[in-house]
């Protein structure tokens, strides 16, 4: 059996952007979407930022962009990818289901994604959409006027709690320590904020709520018994997590944090920093998308811990796409 010209590891809108435009130019790409399929865009609720659709569910929104790239010949496996072998041509994918089997393929685009890193509560998986979100910029418009809170110290925790003071008519920020670990300029803007409060050293033990949040139970680091405290919408700002374990062993090169270098960022890095080196330098820089990997491309949130949002995902799928053209050309398949 011939490899496959194109396999994709990935089901949100990277993975199906580049879907499209790989079966438009006939390279009949497989798809491994996850179980379950689609990505982080399945947990929000209401998206209004995604050009073309004033409001559409999230789970709506990856159904569509899915169905157009079946349309045009893409094939789709609801199965996560457990491992890759890329030693050798043709490259090696493996699922659980086929796990000695697998899938050759002349070119591997990994847009896999990230993962929000989540407090870990059984409240908190049941109230996700429902006030529970990892995302200000998607979710911060449907809290106006309301309270809310966000829980993380670190950059990230920050940004969200100034986007949703643009929305809500209180923000708390819950940490768990006694100092703020974001940078000087963030923390600056945060406590001359008059719609933010800062609770330290204090953890949330549950999110309150049967069909939405109503509230969080707290508790003191520092000395025992909990309080409440009422409100309309919870932020979880702790961290994202690349979805990468996969590539252990793979030659394709992460960075500190476990995203994906591609030869784009890993221009990006040098120019930012002189001195910033890799153990494997032997990028293609004619192809900004591919990895340490001859053939391997990256895109999405993945590779991006800056942006993080569908639409910056689905273009980088469709640049990823358009490279892997150009290299199948180049090699005359």
């Amino acid at each position: 059996m011939k490899p496959e010209k194109v396999i994709i590891i990935g089901g949100g809108p990277a993975g199906l952007a580049a879907a499209i435009y790989n079966a438009r130019a006939e390279l009949n790409p497989l798809v491994f979407a996850g179980s379950p399929p689609g990505g982080q865009l399945t947990l929000t609720s209401s998206v209004e930022n995604y050009p073309g659709f004033e409001s559409i569910l999230g789970p709506e929104l990856i159904g569509k962009i899915r169905k157009q790239a079946e349309k045009f010949g893409a094939r789709f496996i609801d199965q996560n990818v457990t491992r890759v072998d890329f030693s050798k041509k043709p490259l090696m994918v493996y699922t659980s289901d086929q796990a000695d089997k697998g899938h050759e393929s002349d070119v591997v685009l990994v847009a896999s994604g990230a993962e929000a890193v989540w407090l870990g509560l059984p409240s908190e998986q049941r109230l996700r959409g429902k006030g529970v979100s990892v995302c200000a910029t998607c979710d911060g418009f449907f809290f106006k006027d309301k309270m809310v809170a966000v829980v993380g110290g670190g950059d990230a925790a920050l940004e969200e709690a100034l986007t949703l003071t643009k929305f809500a008519q209180k923000v708390y920020i819950i940490y768990r320590r006694d100092q703020l670990r974001a940078s000087k300029i963030l923390q600056n803007r945060v406590l001359k904020n008059s719609k933010i409060e800062i609770i330290w050293n204090t953890i949330v033990e549950e999110i309150m709520g049967e069909n939405r949040v109503e509230g969080v139970k707290l508790r003191s680091v520092l000395k025992q018994g909990q309080t409440l405290l009422s409100l309309d919408g919870l932020f979880v700002a702790i961290g994202h997590m690349p979805v990468t374990k996969f590539l252990k062993g793979s030659r394709v090169i992460l960075d500190e944090k476990g995203y994906i270098i591609t030869s784009g960022t890993y221009a990006l890095k040098k120019l930012r920093n002189p001195n910033f080196e890799l153990p494997i330098t032997n990028y293609n820089f004619r192809y900004q998308c591919m990895t340490s990997v001859p053939g391997v491309f990256s895109a999405g949130d993945v590779v991006d811990s800056n942006y993080k949002q569908a639409i910056t995902a689905a273009g980088m799928g469709v640049s990823a796409a358009l490279e892997i053209e150009r290299y199948l050309r180049e090699l005359g398949k």
